[in-house]
Formats: structure tokens, C-alpha cells, sequence
């Protein structure tokens, strides 16, 4: 976590003098380049070589709205924001939480989902933050979730690359609790019998990172994602994964 906040920092201090690219230049080329990381169901997940999930609909819907093809990238979560900062891709949308951090490093879009940071474990196990006082908590690298965790007194974490795998140690007995998003832990119960969602830690708005000074690319996604939401698009994609409308409300 350490070293992904130096990142952030680093960028946000020396960002690259680079210019990404404008929307009339991506309007001109047809294609809008955007990153995800492709391991963190049910938002974006990477299944071989296809890409599902509920942001990644919601990209391919904004960018149907704007009249443009999109080509994926899937990157590691921690270095998302990195690639954004090299000019890798035009934006992203990956879950990122705003917060002051972040925005010294890029720009966000408007919300296009709202959540939180809740407590999963096993039958019996903590569900309130009191309670995860000298537990062990499964959590992913270079998250709001870690960092939260992280404010907590007696609590040891377990750190790992993907969110998959700090699940697969509250499932193993490796940790007492998992935390992540409270959406991620209503389809991790669905799936694994035995469990339990406890208190949300913290609530975020989540949102799409573009290069910071982007305003025409901002200007854009706004207000195709306005558009998606109005039309009814919105709905019908987060009722597919969800079973409801997730918007910021």
C-alpha cells in the first residue's frame, strides 16, 4: 500500500508533460482506449479473453452513446492510474473510490456508482469494526478498503495483488474477515454458503479517472453517462448484475 501511495504521490508531483489525447482527437480516431482491471466480479472480470461485468456494459454503452468502438486494456489495479498518467489509455474505470489522494493524481468523471467498504466473514465471525480488533483481514493492495482497514486499531491485514484472492483466504480459514466493496460481498454470500455481510466500514462514491486536465474527455463521459441514466440504459444494466439501481442517489 506503501508503495502505491508513493505512486500517487510521485505522480502527482512529476506528471507527464505529455498531453493525453483530446476528445476531438479521440471523436476523429473512432476508438476510445480504456483500462479495467478484469479480476474484480461482478464490475469487471476477465474470462479468457472476454471482458464482462457491470462497468464494463456501462463503458461499452457510454461509448456507443458517443459514437465510438472501444479497445480494452486489463492492467494489474495498483497501476491503473499509472498507465493513465503514461498515456496508456484515455480513462478508466475500474471501481476507484474518490478521494483527496487520488485527486491530486488524476481527474474523476461524475459517480456512476455508489457503495462501500463492508465486512464479509463466516457464520459466527466479526461484522462490526469493533469486533475486528485483533482479527486477521483479508483486503486488496492499493484500495480504499486497505486503507480504511488500515485506521483500525488491532487489526493485522493480509495484502494481496487481486480481491479474489484476499476472498479466497477468508474462505480458506487464512483470515477472519474479508472487506471490499458491499456489492462484491452481496454476489461473494450468493456464492459461498456459510457466509455473512457485516457493517459497512466507510461509504465512496466510485467513478471513471481520467488524465488530470482533461476536461474535454470529462465533458463527454458526463454527459453520455447522464444520457445512459435518463434513457433507461443505466437501469437495465445494473439491474442485470444487481438486482437494483446502484446510481448515487
Amino acid at each position: 500500500m506503501k508503495k502505491a501511495l508513493f505512486a500517487l504521490t510521485a505522480l502527482a508531483l512529476l506528471a507527464s508533460t505529455a498531453q493525453a489525447r483530446t476528445w476531438d482527437e479521440i471523436k476523429k480516431s473512432g476508438t476510445v482506449k480504456v483500462a479495467t482491471e478484469g479480476a474484480f466480479p461482478p464490475f469487471n472480470v476477465l474470462t479468457g479473453k472476454v471482458l464482462s461485468g457491470f462497468e464494463v456494459d456501462l463503458a461499452n454503452a457510454l461509448a456507443k452513446q458517443l459514437g465510438l468502438k472501444v479497445e480494452w486494456v486489463t492492467a494489474p489495479f495498483d497501476g491503473l492510474l499509472i498507465g493513465l498518467q503514461q498515456n496508456r489509455y484515455d480513462f478508466v474505470i475500474a471501481s476507484h473510490g474518490i478521494t483527496p489522494e487520488r485527486r491530486k493524481a488524476v481527474d474523476f468523471t461524475d459517480p456512476h456508482y455508489c457503495t462501500g467498504g463492508a465486512i464479509v466473514s463466516k457464520a459466527g465471525g466479526p461484522k462490526t469494526a469493533a469486533a475486528l480488533k485483533g482479527k486477521i483481514v483479508a483486503v486488496q493492495v492499493g484500495t480504499t478498503y486497505l486503507t480504511n482497514v488500515q485506521k483500525l486499531a488491532g487489526v493485522k491485514t493480509l495484502v494481496y495483488p487481486k480481491d479474489t484472492d484476499a476472498q479466497t483466504a477468508l474462505m480458506t480459514g487464512r483470515a477472519a474477515a474479508w472487506v471490499g466493496d458491499r456489492f462484491t460481498g452481496l454476489d461473494l454470500i450468493k456464492a459461498q454458503k456459510g457466509l455473512q455481510q457485516g457493517d459497512l466500514l466507510f461509504k465512496e462514491q466510485i467513478a471513471m479517472a481520467v488524465k488530470k486536465g482533461n476536461a474535454s474527455l470529462i465533458k463527454e463521459l458526463n454527459a453520455a453517462l447522464a444520457k445512459v441514466e435518463n434513457n433507461g440504459t443505466y437501469a437495465k444494466i445494473s439491474n442485470k448484475y444487481f438486482g437494483q439501481d446502484i446510481r448515487c442517489k
